[in-house]
């Protein structure tokens, strides 16, 4: 029989096993660099105002936005990635790349060791921004003026050199500056004061939780997937088209140029 001292070990044991998989889960990666952007975010003056996880209702269900930033000089929609690794993708892909390098060492050997690698998609968080924007907007039809401009940040230790962007695509420590070096005035102090109210309005976090709208993208999904599968355009109902470019084959919309879609 097992003394209680191997079963309090055991206890402990399967106790640090579990905690370390929730840590590590992709949720609270997701929520600790949430966190630390909302810290960043909160250095800003007080003439910008953050607005933290807004969900807001659209045709298709719920899109959830990290954090919005309100103030005279636009609205900034800001989506947080908490990766590691390197990072490719481009503005039109609609997959980016994840590739993490480990360096493990044998088990016998340990003088040797050998380069691991793990290699993950995620969707492209450049459209998934701009997404975000085309919302807001939708919120707002009365400040068609307004300057919106869509950022994707990466937090931790994500290396970017692999992406190429037209767009805002930086790590945690450029983000102050990138907001702050939009200068030009369009919103009025009033203005401002009311678009912050209407999009706290629009906010229906408390009314939808996380598995409800998990489950609304998992439909737009399934919706771009069937699409996909039947060489159909998601963005413009074209037909999908191979092409040979610089970093190999992909799937291009025949409406180009003026469908710029593309998908590996």
């Amino acid at each position: 029989m097992y003394s209680l001292l191997q079963i309090l070990i055991s206890i402990v044991v399967v106790g640090i096993i579990v905690f370390g998989w929730w840590y590590n889960s992709a949720k609270q990666k997701g929520k600790r660099g949430e966190k630390r952007i909302h810290n960043i975010l909160s250095q800003l003056p007080d003439e910008y105002h953050v607005l933290d996880d807004v969900v807001l209702k659209t045709q298709r269900g719920t899109t959830q936005i990290d954090h919005i930033v309100v103030s005279k000089y636009g609205v900034f929609a800001v989506e947080t990635k908490n990766y590691s690794g390197e990072i490719y993708g481009d503005d039109n892909r609609q997959q980016w790349k994840q590739i993490i390098a480990t360096d493990v060492t044998y088990s016998k050997k340990w003088w040797k060791t050998y380069t691991y690698v793990t290699k993950n998609q995620f969707y492209n968080p450049v459209k998934q921004s701009w997404g975000h924007v085309y919302e807001i907007k939708k919120n707002l039809p009365e400040w068609s003026y307004i300057k919106f401009v869509p950022i994707v940040v990466f937090t931790g230790s994500a290396i970017l050199q692999g992406v190429s962007s037209k767009n805002h695509v930086i790590c945690d420590e450029e983000l102050l500056a990138t907001i702050q070096n939009y200068r030009n005035v369009c919103l009025s102090d009033e203005d401002v004061e009311k678009v912050v109210k209407r999009l706290v309005e629009r906010n229906v976090r408390e009314e939808v939780d996380d598995k409800t709208h998990v489950r609304h993208v998992k439909a737009v999904k399934k919706e771009v997937d069937n699409k996909l599968a039947s060489g159909i355009c998601p963005q413009c109902g074209g037909s999908l088209v191979l092409r040979n470019g610089r970093y190999g084959s992909f799937y291009g919309c025949s409406n180009y140029p003026k469908c710029k879609f593309t998908t590996n």
